[in-house]
């Protein structure tokens, strides 16, 4: 089970004699069982000497009850394995999780499932609560944490940033708008973004304070060092962590929230994310192809992942779940029922989340899937995995950022994928992008013909003429249907390609704008700005909004 080579100190690290003398240096199978799991003396003897278990929940090691199962770990070092899982795959990556935060950790002893049982029954039972007043303090910064999240998770908020300076400042982003939402003080803010890192579940071994880092807190797990007692709020499903050093500052953490789904049951309901029935209808053609490759792009935050999971859903209700869908994912941010979703684990540089989502991806095109999904495409090996699996009869889901649907190609040209398989609309099915638009509150909002003294009104008249005065809105004053925030929600607007040989021929030649009148054209395609517009007029989002994301209402779209 140990690797051969051990380092000196994991050579010398071996179990205590009292444990040995206990478990026999080998498997207890001949032993009476009542002697081993049920003398109170023998279990004394894992925990004299000041020796702590650390694998217990709430323990030094945070890891969930599938592997606390088949294994032990204490303070000196003494490792206890199930005999019946000596080989199990989940003990050797905690032995390598433990040696990246390196702990001490020996040769592992087998024994008995019904040892291990009572070993940690035995834990739990005496747990002794010594708070001394660093453990008070740590405590508190605990519950400030979950204070904070579960505010933010009220709130709907999608991103905390906590920026430490003179003071600290934690703001929220709702909506996709930043604001100021707590201020403290300087010290506050250096334990609060150190008790973070400490509440991860996925993190390097030790904070950094002037490094980049990153990290994942799952919404499932308790914090650590709580004993169990401090949770995430329940409709939080995880946490991506972000730690930057900052200048004129100490430090810059942000956290991404993710929620358990809000779509419990599993629905493949696009049309509730915004889509019209033109997108729709498009969405149900790129399903209906068996092979090739559908991309989803826009910047971070613009519900990239939220769409991809709808429609992976919708894809195996259609197929009546009679094909083998396997996703890849960096993290995997929803469920999606039905499918494999492989996570990519034990990566925590750039090069390691490189190295095993290759892996990954690698492993699931070798699993006989009908159809796969591949969370973002970050690398070139990804995108170049991504067409093997799209050239080998597959179809083919990710995202990826890109500022449009047609700069999709480009992008993928620039990361180094070979022009002849992007020239090819066999390979090349779905070119997507999108963006969230802020949805006006219908109880509040106000028509632009009280408000024709704006410029951007102005510039509504010479691109629509009084039709667009007569049905245009902007953001109201607030009210209480919408919180006096005068927005209620987000709303996903897509431009979707169905490329030909002709469309994408023109983009690798670079004549964006020929290829870009081609779709509009000839197959028929929609602008997101085009898009955009026929929510404003139908009042479900400002003049405003349109003109943030798609430029002003005067000028053709800029590609």
């Amino acid at each position: 089970m140990a690797p051969d080579n051990e380092t000196e100190e994991e050579k010398n690290t071996e179990p205590s004699p009292e444990i040995q003398a206990t478990s026999g240096g080998g498997s207890p199978a001949s032993e009476p069982q009542d002697e081993i799991t049920h003398s109170l003396g023998q279990l004394e003897l894992y925990f004299q000497n000041g020796r702590k278990l650390l694998t217990v929940p709430g323990g030094t090691l945070n890891i969930n009850d599938d592997t606390r199962r088949l294994l032990a770990l204490f303070s000196d070092g003494s490792f206890l394995v199930s005999e019946a899982h000596k080989f199990d795959g989940r003990v050797l990556s905690f032995e390598v999780l433990a040696r990246k935060k390196k702990l001490m950790i020996a040769k592992p002893v087998y024994v008995s499932q019904n040892e291990l049982n009572a070993i940690y029954n035995y834990a739990e039972r005496n747990a002794v609560d010594i708070e001394t007043d660093e453990d008070l303090a740590s405590l508190q910064m605990q519950k400030d944490f979950v204070n904070v999240v579960t505010r933010a998770a009220e709130k709907k908020v999608s991103d905390i940033h906590v920026v430490v300076a003179d003071s600290t400042q934690i703001m929220f982003r709702i909506n996709g708008m930043m604001s100021i939402e707590m201020e403290y003080n300087k010290d506050w803010g250096e334990a609060f973004v150190r008790a973070a890192f400490a509440s991860a579940d996925i993190s390097d071994s030790n904070y950094a304070q002037n490094e980049f880092q990153g990290a994942q807190k799952l919404g499932s797990t308790p914090l650590r060092g709580s004993k169990g007692k401090l949770m995430l709020p329940h409709n939080v499903l995880a946490i991506r962590l972000q730690f930057n050093p900052i200048a004129f500052g100490s430090q810059y953490l942000v956290m991404r929230l993710l929620y358990a789904d809000d779509n419990p049951n599993g629905s493949g309901d696009l049309s509730s994310l915004g889509m019209t029935e033109y997108e729709e209808n498009l969405f149900f053609r790129l399903r209906s192809v068996p092979t090739g490759v559908s991309i989803v792009s826009g910047p971070t935050g613009s519900g990239k992942s939220t769409t991809l999971q709808r429609n992976m859903i919708k894809l195996l209700q259609e197929k009546n779940y009679e094909i083998n869908l396997i996703t890849v994912e960096d993290p995997p941010e929803y469920p999606i029922p039905g499918a494999r979703q492989m996570p990519v684990t034990n990566a925590n540089t750039e090069e390691e989340k490189d190295e095993q989502f290759t892996k990954a991806l690698s492993a699931a095109l070798r699993s006989d899937p009908d159809v796969m999904m591949v969370g973002e495409i970050r690398t070139l090996s990804a995108a170049q995995l991504t067409f093997k699996g799209a050239l080998s009869g597959h179809g083919m889901w990710t995202t990826l950022h890109a500022n449009s649907a047609p700069a999709i190609i480009p992008r993928l040209r620039d990361m180094g994928v070979e022009t002849f398989k992007l020239c090819d609309p066999e390979l090349v099915k779905g070119l997507i992008g999108q963006r969230l638009f802020r949805k006006l509150c219908p109880h509040c909002r106000i028509s632009v013909k009280e408000q024709l003294n704006m410029p951007s009104v102005q510039r509504l008249k010479v691109a629509l003429g009084d039709f667009g005065i007569e049905n245009t809105y902007v953001r109201g004053p607030g009210c209480k249907y919408c919180d006096g925030t005068g927005i209620k929600g987000r709303t996903s607007i897509q431009e979707i390609i169905l490329p030909d040989a002709t469309f994408l021929e023109l983009i690798i030649k670079g004549e964006t704008r020929k290829a870009i009148d081609y779709w509009t054209s000839d197959l028929g395609g929609r602008t997101m700005k085009d898009a955009a517009i026929e929510r404003m007029l139908k009042g479900y989002i400002d003049l405003d909004e349109v003109e943030r994301w798609c430029g002003l209402m005067d000028q053709r779209p800029a590609y």
